[in-house]
């Protein structure tokens, strides 16, 4: 006897089999209940989670007899009478599936559709099931259009596809639409436990836990992976077995991987990629094992009561998330969902992982404060050593000035006020020897005292100054530089014809002579000579030296005055109307930020209030 996949051994034949289906199934058991059905049903979901499945239960609900023959329309159909074996089997005359990816066009939905003129057969309803709807042409869903909106009584339409977004709005309109949604791995998972459990195979839960994870929705897949483990595994499934077929990293690795990212351990990351390399682990499996991980460690950061006790791993996960801030678990997250659509993109899968796991360290909140520190400390014990302070010379015997008034703190002086202390000024040789002292910042709102000479005048008295002196200025009485001047500032050679073309592109431009494309030709243009009948003109882009440019260009110059023939070339301009008017903007520019950094009142803004110019804030007056 051949053997029968459990994928097909295991299909539900009642709604009570479902799973993971419940907002399905309740909907349409008391649309049956209460005899309100619909004329056209639509079940949309990923592949293997019961679409076709559903449409056989509700056939076989429609068209239940009993089992004394004597059954109508019920939710729970029985099974044994000849409409329910039929439509199980296949064979039911009443009941008919279309594979529209291989039946997609008008013809053969023309075919079914010459079919509903007749009464059921042997049920009491007709029900036409065409699964991957979404794959019919246009011209086969006009052809239905008419039928799915007034069918007969007695037929019912069900539809199926994985893909709702490519069925046209008008059937849409004409069903009753049913989204199967995604099975949870843990839903997957307990199904699998009670038809292993009826198949008499022995299975571990954490085998059965990666199978869950692996079907990603899918019953289907699911029992297909659990027949594969099965023959995997000799008639036993274990999780080692499993996580071998399905390529699945091993969860210490992962643990291991988180640590040594939380501690900044960049030798212990490269040694597991590797070990994950030797294995022949996935690099993708690698990655989404770690977005798992440090999806559930967000969780316990967030809400520490959601710990799942039941979970072996949910101690040492929640190890993890006490060890790493939650900042950078989401960093690590985000990296890690990131990095698996990188892995296509790299020559080698392993060398994209590893990567990745660099990446993390390098991004590690705090990893740039840390290097500074390591490099400022391997500097210091390489004997690279701090400028120090220069010495002071000795105090002369002189004595020093007696004060007639108490000297005023230093928050009041004025910038530019000499120290009370003429000590404090170095001599001047020694000053010329010795190298400079970086002077130490000021902190906000204060100023810096500035020194004053060995032989200042008294306060008061207008000082006599050299041409050698140099004196200290305040550091903020120095005004800032707005902004360095644009690299690429507009400069222009001047010709002997420029200014002549200056002057009638100007012209034509005033009096509206030139508009759009031609308006551009004469300002991009430089003319390169001239004579009485012709002009020559040379502009640099191939796409202004158009026919129709240049003749709407000369009709503008007759009108002016200016009876010629022009040739337009294409070449190097130095000298043009739009060259000249982008210097002169340039200049006007430049002399209203001149204006406003040496206003005195903006100064002295500066320097007792630390003001600073915004910078593209300054623009010139046009003149009218």
């Amino acid at each position: 006897m051949s053997y029968l996949v459990l994928a097909r051994k295991y299909r539900p034949r009642t709604f009570s089999q479902m799973v993971g289906q419940e907002h399905v199934v309740q909907a349409l058991s008391n649309a049956l209940e209460q005899q309100r059905l619909h004329h056209a049903y639509l079940f949309t979901g990923t592949r293997g989670v019961g679409k076709t499945t559903v449409s056989r239960i509700l056939a076989k609900s429609l068209n239940c007899q009993g089992p004394d023959g004597n059954g109508g329309i019920t939710a729970t159909p029985c099974g044994v009478c000849q409409a329910c074996t039929d439509i199980d089997s296949g064979r039911f005359v009443d009941y008919t599936e279309l594979d529209a990816a291989s039946n997609r066009g008008v013809d053969e939905v023309q075919g079914l559709l010459e079919q509903a003129v007749y009464k059921p057969v042997q049920g009491r309803f007709k029900v036409f099931m065409i699964d991957e709807v979404h794959m019919l042409t246009g011209h086969a869903f006009n052809a239905m259009l008419k039928t799915l909106e007034e069918p007969p009584e007695y037929l019912k339409f069900v539809l199926a596809t994985t893909d709702p977004q490519k069925v046209p709005v008008t059937v849409l309109s004409r069903c009753l639409q049913f989204n199967l949604r995604p099975m949870a791995p843990e839903t997957v998972q307990e199904h699998l436990a009670h038809v292993l459990e009826a198949e008499k195979v022995a299975a571990e839960p954490g085998a059965l836990r990666l199978l869950g994870r692996a079907a990603r929705g899918s019953m289907r897949d699911a029992l297909s992976l659990t027949d594969q483990a099965i023959a995997f595994g000799g008639g036993q499934l274990q999780e080692p077995a499993v996580r071998q077929m399905l390529g699945s990293v091993d969860r210490s690795h992962v643990f291991r991987l988180i640590e040594a990212l939380a501690a900044g351990d960049g030798k212990s990351v490269v040694e597991t990629s590797e070990t994950l390399r030797v294995h022949g682990l996935s690099a993708a499996a690698a990655l989404e094992e770690m977005s798992m991980v440090l999806q559930r460690m967000a969780v316990l950061q967030a809400v520490p009561s959601a710990a799942d006790a039941s979970d072996e791993e949910s101690a040492t996960i929640a190890s993890l998330a006490e060890a790493m801030p939650a900042d950078e678990t989401q960093l690590l997250y985000s990296l890690c969902l990131h990095g698996r659509q990188e892995l296509g993109l790299a020559p080698d899968e392993y060398a994209a992982l590893t990567m990745v796991l660099l990446r993390l360290l390098a991004f590690k909140p705090g990893a740039t404060e840390k290097k500074t520190l390591n490099k400022a400390a391997a500097g210091g014990r390489a004997g690279v050593a701090a400028p120090t302070q220069p010495a002071r010379p000795a105090a002369t015997s002189a004595p020093a000035p007696q004060a007639s008034a108490p000297q005023p703190q230093a928050e009041s002086r004025r910038p530019g006020s000499a120290p009370a202390d003429p000590s404090d000024a170095a001599p001047a040789a020694v000053a010329a020897l010795t190298p400079p002292t970086p002077r130490p910042t000021a902190p906000p709102g204060q100023v810096l005292p500035v020194v004053e000479p060995r032989n200042a005048p008294p306060r008061g008295a207008a000082p006599h100054r050299e041409a050698g002196d140099v004196l200290g200025v305040p550091v903020r009485v120095q005004p800032e530089p707005l902004r360095d001047p644009p690299p690429g500032a507009p400069s222009v050679t001047p010709t002997p014809d420029g200014d002549f073309w200056q002057q009638v592109v100007q012209g034509l431009v005033a009096a509206e002579a030139i508009t759009a494309l031609v308006r551009e030709l004469a300002l991009q243009a430089q003319l390169v000579a001239r004579d009485e009948g012709h002009w020559m003109l040379r502009v640099e882009r191939e796409t202004l030296n158009q026919p129709a440019a240049r003749e709407r260009l000369k009709n503008a110059l007759q009108a002016a005055g200016h009876s010629v023939a022009i040739s337009v070339e294409v070449g190097a301009v130095t000298d043009s109307p739009a060259r000249r008017n982008a210097v002169a903007a340039w200049q006007r520019q430049q002399a209203a930020e001149q204006i406003i950094l040496n206003d005195p009142f903006v100064q002295k803004m500066q320097e007792e209030f630390g003001a600073k110019i915004v910078p593209g804030s300054i623009k010139p007056v046009e003149k009218t």
